[in-house]
């Protein structure tokens, strides 16, 4: 039976959940990452008696992972149930691959999970239930693995990541784990226990079953240490990134998708590690190490800004550090694979006759144009008829720099620049160097943005046959 009474732990949670919804607009909605154990449902339970049940929607996401996953799943929606709150869960796959710690990869799987469900019901506060001992953690696992001032800074109150769709609040981050219980036991709360949190060899719980309870017994304020600990280092942080905020300015090219080499080789070597940090970051990058950073500066100051990166080997997260024509940039891939920097060159112009051809080789692009059969898709931006293609020889050629199209059928609308068409739809600049497709003297087609309707006839017979174009890189044919 769920007690009345008022206690400590009652009023500091309530306190902390009521002092986060008042930095929110009226009637605004909160997601709330609701796993089920203890600490998620005692912010789940607070939210719904400060804000309501109808602001709050609780998300959970189903790892797979363990035995229990589907029971853990009925558990929550019956919990949100009981307190009239809405209740989406999303389930997910964690990868296992080689060298990728499963806990890096489930909270990555469960946070781009959350973004989305946020996203998708257009809640912009989602609500985490980390605590003051989780903080404690966090700060000794980043001090264990050497971590810099962005690691030691730990979990911010209040932060946006980038490319996340909802703002992450933590309103218990001050609170002990202890007090959460307290509350959760006074409001007779029923809630999980994960049976993977008593496993030692996680690095995490071995701090918490194993380590934290031998500080506290010699160094009883550690928590509160480690919290100012924290504090501080996400100062400096905010310090050095206003710093390099500044160096972007001069650094930063194509919407900060790139660098400038020149501008980059004339910092000094701490300056310039925090601007490659700094704008890692901001491309959502996850964190380098040191050594990995300082072996790319090293390679970029031996090649000179003027030099080409063909021998640079940097890899990172899926991707590969490239230089190219005084730019630093990030291209998905390998280092050890062609950048795409080798198809920049200028191009002659090639030309075809179309008489039904599926496919149309552009050595010098490394890439062929497909030209399939695409039946009855009147309805189907990306086709033109047939007949389209035998108007007038078409020709694949370089852009020379003001080229415009017209991407939708609406009566009076404008074309628009292949500049402003790539950068709405985040094409970065070293991938816009495409062959475009002519028929005649119009453009017709561009890869990335598809077909210039300016180029098609006002009135189009519905039961014509009809063609989709397709560019396709060497490396994507079969």
């Amino acid at each position: 039976m769920t007690s009345t009474a008022e206690t400590p732990a009652d009023r500091l949670v309530l306190e902390a959940v009521g002092f986060s919804l008042s930095t929110l607009p009226a009637r605004a909605r909160i997601a709330i990452a609701f796993s089920g154990g203890v600490d998620s449902s005692v912010l789940l339970d607070a939210a719904v008696r400060v804000a309501g049940a109808s602001r709050c929607i609780a998300l959970h996401v189903h790892h797979g992972l363990s035995v229990h996953a589907d029971a853990w799943l009925a558990h929550c929606d019956a919990f949100t149930r009981e307190r009239g709150v809405e209740f989406a869960a999303e389930r997910v796959e964690v990868s296992r691959d080689a060298g990728v710690s499963i806990e890096a990869a489930a909270r990555d799987a469960r946070y781009r999970a959350l973004d989305d469900m946020c996203a998708s019901r257009g809640v912009a506060t989602l609500w985490l239930a980390q605590h003051a001992d989780d903080q404690a953690e966090t700060v000794l696992l980043q001090l264990l693995r050497g971590a810099g001032l962005a690691g030691l800074a730990a979990m911010a109150p209040e932060y946006l990541p980038a490319g996340a769709s909802a703002t992450r609040v933590r309103p218990l981050l001050h609170l002990l784990r202890a007090q959460l219980e307290q509350y959760a036991s006074a409001r007779a709360l029923h809630w999980i226990d994960d049976e993977s949190n008593a496993d030692t060899r996680y690095a995490r719980n071995a701090l918490r079953h194993e380590v934290t309870p031998a500080l506290a017994v010699h160094f009883p304020g550690f928590r509160d240490a480690l919290a100012r600990t924290a504090a501080h280092a996400a100062s400096a942080q905010r310090l050095l990134d206003a710093l390099a905020r500044i160096d972007m300015e001069d650094a930063s090219r194509d919407e900060g998708r790139a660098l400038s080499h020149d501008a980059l080789l004339a910092l000094d070597d701490d300056r310039a590690l925090n601007l490659l940090r700094y704008w890692m970051r901001t491309l959502g990058l996850v964190a380098a190490s040191s050594a990995r950073l300082g072996d790319a500066l090293r390679q970029l100051r031996e090649i000179g800004a003027a030099g080409e990166g063909h021998g640079l080997r940097i890899d990172h997260a899926s991707h590969a550090l490239r230089s190219y024509r005084g730019l630093v940039y990030w291209e998905s891939g390998d280092s050890s694979d062609p950048a795409d920097e080798t198809a920049l060159a200028a191009r002659a112009v090639s030309e075809l006759a179309w008489q039904g051809e599926s496919i149309w080789r552009l050595p010098q692009w490394r890439g062929t144009f497909v030209f399939a059969e695409a039946g009855d898709t009147a309805g189907d931006p990306d086709t033109i008829p047939s007949r389209v293609l035998q108007r007038a020889v078409l020709s694949a050629r370089s852009r020379s720099g003001g080229e415009r199209m017209r991407t939708s059928d609406a009566p009076g609308a404008p074309s628009r620049t292949l500049k402003n068409l790539f950068q709405e739809r985040g094409i970065p600049a070293w991938k816009r160097d495409v062959p475009l497709l002519y028929i005649g003297g119009d453009l017709l087609f561009v890869p990335g943005l598809g077909v210039n309707r300016a180029a098609l006839p006002e009135q189009i017979d519905e039961a014509e046959s009809r063609v989709r174009i397709v560019w396709r890189e060497d490396l994507l044919i079969a």
